[in-house]
């Protein structure tokens, strides 16, 4: 699979959302979103496991794509078709689980790394932190745009993430991203739809 859902990824994260993730991803799909990353790992397998079928229900119905976080035995779980997976995790794995036609993605945090992945037939990888990132600052200096530049040259769709707002949308996308991934400006926004709007509008 080469085309990516969105231009626009969302990323989950109940911890940083003012109401429930249920909600919050209801309000995403009310405001155009088509791609959501179901993050949230700490929780139970049980629970984990109901709220992302859920959530798939819930795109599903509005024609958007989930990919779950994890493993990919946690998303066929779930009946998804799209996992996002850690970074050092191998997508050709996924892909003999999942099948020819899934959604494969992979975390990368340097661009030699994604060109790595890019060598074992991953759909994209995300690239960071592109930016400073307030709410995942565990992952190291910012790499800029400059990396995202350099990245865009591999063989794979590059989706950037990390500190992005609306203003630095427009900056990712000429540097060579294939789309953005944003969190916390969505998920702590007092109004999820017109925050998601608005990216949308930027990203198109």
């Amino acid at each position: 699979m080469s085309d990516l859902p969105s231009r626009l990824l969302i990323v989950t994260d109940r911890k940083l959302a003012q109401r429930p993730l249920e909600y919050v991803v209801a309000q995403a799909l009310e405001g155009g979103a088509r791609w959501i990353w179901f993050r949230d790992k700490d929780m139970s397998q049980t629970e984990r496991r109901a709220l992302g079928e859920k959530l798939l229900r819930m795109c599903s119905d509005a024609g958007a794509t989930l990919s779950v976080g994890g493993a990919a035995g946690e998303a066929a779980a779930m009946g998804a078709s799209a996992v996002h997976l850690p970074a050092g995790d191998d997508p050709c794995k996924a892909r003999a689980m999942l099948g020819a036609q899934a959604l494969i993605g992979v975390s990368t945090h340097s661009v030699a790394e994604a060109a790595r992945i890019a060598s074992l037939g991953a759909d994209y990888v995300t690239l960071s932190p592109v930016y400073e990132s307030a709410s995942k600052p565990g992952y190291g200096p910012p790499l800029g745009a400059s990396a995202l530049s350099d990245a865009s040259r591999l063989a794979v769709p590059v989706v950037a993430l990390g500190g992005i707002d609306l203003k630095r949308v427009n900056p990712c996308l000429a540097a060579g991203a294939a789309a953005i991934a944003v969190m916390g400006a969505l998920m702590s926004a007092s109004s999820v739809s017109t925050a998601v709007e608005a990216f949308m509008a930027r990203a198109a």
